[in-house]
């Protein structure tokens, strides 16, 4: 895989997973990484990330494409599905595998759980082929922490940081941590905008960049909107999809969340005229930490 030319662009990105429709939590994000891309006059990019299909609702990816354009949102460049990018994902296992940097395993989740949920390196040491087996990375680049581009220095859990953690599931799929590395550092990503739901996966994500020599993106983790009863707005959760209507409302009530300027005459404004004053009056210190 070629390297990507270094000072490059800022290039940010939004990438749900087809598992249903996107909900306010799921608009916060792709709002604030919107935002965060434009007010540098960077590229946004957008990216599906289907590479779970048991988990995946038939046309949630449409239907996703969709509401971002109705809410103003619109992207650069073409849709990149995960579902098309196997052959990439093989040949980083395959670098991995070749550098004796992944091993198989077989241990299962159960067994995991009995010794308190972060796996020891079991199978590390017995050389198993790859039938009914994880490919697991071997963590000899472990990241303790990372600067987060809103909330500063985040410590990781050790333990969690030096665990030798999947990269190719025992069914066969490819693990988000592996695809998402392998696909940002492909589109150039400089910086991740998402939400604080991601954070703990973030030094798994790094030491990936390092163990593929790789420069790391920048990354800042939004504010996760909650329900009534105090749990993230999500798809498991059953959140609403956002609604059909007149976008501004909705945009507006974000932006609130997000903290940023909203001018008083905003239901006067036009849905780009709404979206270019959010975009001019950008401040990522006013987000809340």
């Amino acid at each position: 895989m070629p390297e990507r030319l270094s000072p490059a662009p800022y290039i940010g990105r939004f990438a749900p997973s087809p598992s249903g429709e996107l909900h306010f939590g799921s608009l916060i994000a792709a709002l604030g990484s919107y935002l965060r891309a434009r007010a540098q006059q960077g590229r946004w990019l957008v990216r599906i990330e289907d590479i779970d299909p048991p988990r995946e609702m038939p046309g949630a990816a449409a239907r996703i494409l969709r509401q971002l354009e109705h809410y103003g949102l619109h992207w650069d460049g073409e849709v990149l599905y995960q579902s098309q990018r196997h052959d990439a994902y093989r040949e980083a296992l395959s670098q991995l595998i070749a550098a004796g940097r992944a091993y198989y395993c077989t241990c299962t989740r159960s067994r995991i759980q009995s010794i308190g949920g972060v796996y020891d390196g079991h199978c590390r040491p017995l050389h198993l082929g790859a039938h009914n087996a994880a490919l697991r990375l071997v963590q000899s680049q472990p990241v303790y922490g990372f600067e987060d581009g809103l909330r500063g220095w985040l410590a990781a859990d050790p333990r969690l940081a030096e665990e030798d953690f999947i990269i190719h599931r025992r069914d066969g799929l490819f693990a988000y941590n592996l695809a998402v590395v392998v696909d940002d550092h492909y589109q150039g990503v400089t910086e991740i905008v998402r939400g604080a739901d991601l954070i703990e996966p973030t030094v798994r994500q790094i030491a990936l960049y390092h163990q593929f020599g790789w420069q790391a993106p920048g990354y800042i983790h939004l504010p996760l909107a909650l329900n009534e009863h105090g749990d993230k707005l999500s798809k498991q959760n059953h959140a609403p999809a956002l609604p059909e209507g007149d976008p501004r409302p909705v945009l507006a009530e974000a932006l609130r969340f997000l903290n940023q300027p909203l001018p008083a005459d905003w239901r006067d404004l036009s849905l780009a005229q709404l979206l270019a004053h959010a975009v001019a009056h950008w401040q990522l210190e006013a987000v809340p930490r």
